[in-house]
C-alpha cells in the first residue's frame, strides 16, 4: 500500500484528490497540506511514499518545497499536480526528480492512471533486486512517461476513431459532442475521451455556466 500526502493550498481541491487516490487501488492518503511549510513538516511527521504536489501554494513554491524535500533524510517521490503549464516550471520540475507532472483540470482516470504507472515502476524496480540491465532501465524510465495501454473494454480502432475526431475539429468537444460526430453511444466516447486525457493526448477543459456543474469538454493535445 502506497502512502501518499496530498499538498494543495485549496481545501476543497485537496479533498477532491484525496478521494480521487483513496479510489485508486493499492494508495491510501495519510495527511493533507495547505502550505508548502506544513508539507515538509508532514513528510517527516508521516514519513509517504509520495506527495501530490501543487506548485502554487500561500507561503512559498511548491518548486522550493521540491527542493526542500530532496534534502530530507527520509526520501519521497513527488507527483506535481498543479495548474502551472509553462516550460520553466516544468523543467524545474524534471529537474528537481519529480516522477510525473499532471496538468490541472484533470479527471480521476488521469490521477489513476498516473498512480499506477508509479506504483508499476516500484515493482519492477524491486524484482531487478541489485542490478539492472540496459533494457530494464529503459522500460522503467519509458514506464513513468510512456503511453498507458488501453483500460479493458476499449478497443484501439475505436480509440484511434475518437481520437481522429477530437484532433480534426480543432477545438473543443464535450462527449456528447464526440458522440455525435463519431457515431457512438455518449458513456463510451466519454471514456475514450477520458483514457485520451490519462494518455497525455487530450486535456480536459471545464465550462462554466451560468448555474450547475461544469460542462467538461476536451481538446486534443497530442
Amino acid at each position: 500500500m502506497k502512502r501518499v500526502l496530498v499538498v494543495d493550498d485549496d481545501f476543497m481541491v485537496a479533498r477532491v484528490n484525496a478521494g480521487y487516490v483513496a479510489k485508486t487501488p493499492g494508495f491510501t492518503v495519510v495527511a493533507a497540506a495547505h502550505t508548502g511549510r506544513a508539507a515538509i513538516a508532514a513528510v517527516s511527521e508521516h514519513t509517504p511514499d509520495l506527495v501530490l504536489l501543487d506548485i502554487y501554494l500561500p507561503d512559498m513554491s511548491g518548486l522550493d518545497v521540491l527542493r526542500a524535500l530532496r534534502g530530507l533524510a527520509s526520501p519521497v517521490d513527488v507527483l506535481v499536480v498543479t495548474a502551472a503549464r509553462d516550460i520553466g516550471t516544468v523543467r524545474a520540475a524534471l529537474r528537481g526528480g519529480a516522477v510525473n507532472y499532471l496538468i490541472k483540470p484533470f479527471t480521476a482516470a488521469a490521477l489513476a492512471d498516473r498512480l499506477r504507472r508509479y506504483a508499476d515502476t516500484g515493482r519492477h524496480l524491486t524484482a531487478l533486486g541489485v542490478e539492472a540491465r540496459q533494457e530494464d532501465v529503459d522500460r522503467l524510465f519509458g514506464s513513468t512517461r510512456g503511453t498507458s495501454p488501453l483500460p479493458k473494454g476499449l478497443s484501439q480502432t475505436t480509440c484511434a476513431l475518437v481520437a481522429e475526431t477530437l484532433r480534426r475539429t480543432g477545438t473543443d468537444l464535450s462527449a456528447t459532442e464526440a458522440a455525435d460526430l463519431t457515431g457512438l453511444s455518449r458513456v463510451s466516447t466519454r471514456r475514450y475521451l477520458e483514457y485520451l486525457c490519462a494518455s497525455g493526448r487530450a486535456e480536459l477543459r471545464p465550462r462554466y455556466g451560468t448555474a450547475g456543474r461544469p460542462e467538461h469538454r476536451y481538446r486534443w493535445t497530442g
